[in-house]
């Protein structure tokens, strides 16, 4: 067995080769995941923090189009959102025609911050109602094609590749590891900041840090085991750096403690970004939202997002360097089915918070919820879902390279973001 053979198994058997970026395969799968980029630039743009919210949460009440009257209403004699002003349970006056469901008040006073803007009647532009297609397929940000291979932000990674050589230049938190994130950089899990120590175990840590100085030639890297053993070094540095500060959210914020771990995960990214580690995109995973019975009007699904408001106030004084984005699979149907639920639908709404967004506005080629505008029962989509992404990659996070991270995309600029 070569030594060489043996570093490998070495590392396979502590736990420690992932970080290393060889390998994700023996952490958890809801463990969040770095990525690795080559070397160093002064180029910088927004921390870019992407939130899929898996399951096609239902647009229609989250942002709902009240001004469409019996269009919308009379499709949902018992879901529909009330319009603003009637009562308790209400929605939140955006523009005289858009309402924020009640829960997302948090929102809305970020909305009218001017730092918050929306985005109806977006989405992925293939006509799948499947989960899985269409999740591949706006990940990949190819739609229609599952050859690919690549993610749009594996592939953004890989065309500013020469910018960043931190190991947190790429941070993905949720139930999977993103195929957004797939490309030449390599994703890593971590379950937590204040729990990477082998799962806890700070002797474990020590034995294994030891035994890594032994078989490795840190001071001077001979080949690339050498070297990304000294990534790992590094990576758990840093790690026991940030949290061995604490933390302590600002402003009075308060993430919640649901249990998809979304409040988690938006704190963890905050931390990261406060300890300038060189972070440049978080991936965070919330699901939830496939509301086939029951679904209710009175939002015990959008409860989870009160963690959008909680980040923004924790970070207010640097929102200005980042820019958070949302998106689903694909939106509900406009009527309700016989379950009290929406089914699989088409068009859906996106956020854009921080970042020179330029908010107090909902942007919306509205097409109207009349049966005649519909797309085969549901809301129509009149913004491709990649043209907000390029935009937001073009303006603030310096790439110009739209035909390289979305191709065969003819982009056509919206005009939601400032250049930075």
């Amino acid at each position: 067995m070569s030594d060489k053979t043996s570093r490998r198994d070495f590392l396979k058997q502590s736990g420690l080769l992932g970080v290393a970026g060889i390998s994700a395969h023996m952490f958890p799968k809801w463990m969040p995941r770095l990525a690795f980029a080559p070397s160093q630039s002064q180029v910088r743009g927004d921390v870019l923090v992407a939130i899929f919210l898996r399951g096609g949460i239902d647009g229609l009440s989250a942002v709902v189009p009240f001004g469409d009257g019996a269009n919308y209403y009379d499709a949902r004699p018992t879901l529909a959102v009330r319009e603003p002003g009637s009562g308790a349970g209400a929605a939140i006056d955006l523009d005289g025609y858009f309402g924020f469901h009640p829960v997302l008040s948090p929102l809305a006073d970020i909305y009218r911050s001017g730092q918050l803007a929306v985005v109806h009647a977006a989405g992925l532009t293939d006509s799948t109602r499947s989960h899985f297609d269409a999740m591949q397929f706006m990940e990949y940000g190819t739609p229609g094609s599952k050859t690919t291979g690549t993610g749009w932000i594996g592939r953004h990674l890989e065309s500013t590749a020469d910018r960043n050589d931190s190991p947190f230049r790429a941070v993905g938190m949720g139930a999977m590891v993103p195929s957004s994130l797939r490309g030449s950089v390599t994703p890593l899990s971590l379950r937590s900041i204040a729990d990477f120590h082998l799962r806890g175990r700070e002797g474990e840590l020590i034995r294994a840090q030891q035994a890594l100085q032994q078989l490795y030639h840190q001071s001077a890297p001979t080949d690339g085991l050498d070297a990304q053993a000294g990534m790992v070094f590094q990576t758990v540095d840093l790690l026991q750096q940030i949290n061995g500060q604490g933390y302590q959210p600002a402003n009075g914020a308060d993430y919640p403690q649901d249990d998809e771990g979304f409040g988690l995960a938006l704190r963890q990214v905050a931390q990261l970004i406060k300890a300038d580690v060189g972070l440049e995109v978080a991936c965070i995973d919330l699901g939830g939202w496939d509301t086939h019975e029951n679904q209710g009007t009175q939002g015990g699904f959008f409860q989870h997002q009160r963690g959008l408001g909680a980040f923004y106030t924790d970070l207010q004084d640097r929102m200005g360097g980042v820019s958070v984005v949302t998106m689903s699979e694909f939106g509900r149907r406009v009527a309700e089915n016989a379950s009290y639920g929406t089914d699989h639908g088409h068009g859906n709404f996106m956020l854009l918070m921080g970042g020179g967004a330029q908010g107090g506005k909902v942007y919306a080629n509205w097409p109207t919820l009349a049966p005649s505008a519909l797309n085969d029962g549901d809301l129509a989509i009149t913004t491709d879902y990649r043209d907000v992404l390029a935009e937001v990659l073009t303006r603030r996070l310096h790439n110009p390279a739209i035909d390289r991270v979305f191709p065969g995309l003819n982009h056509t600029p919206q005009n939601i973001v400032l250049p930075r």
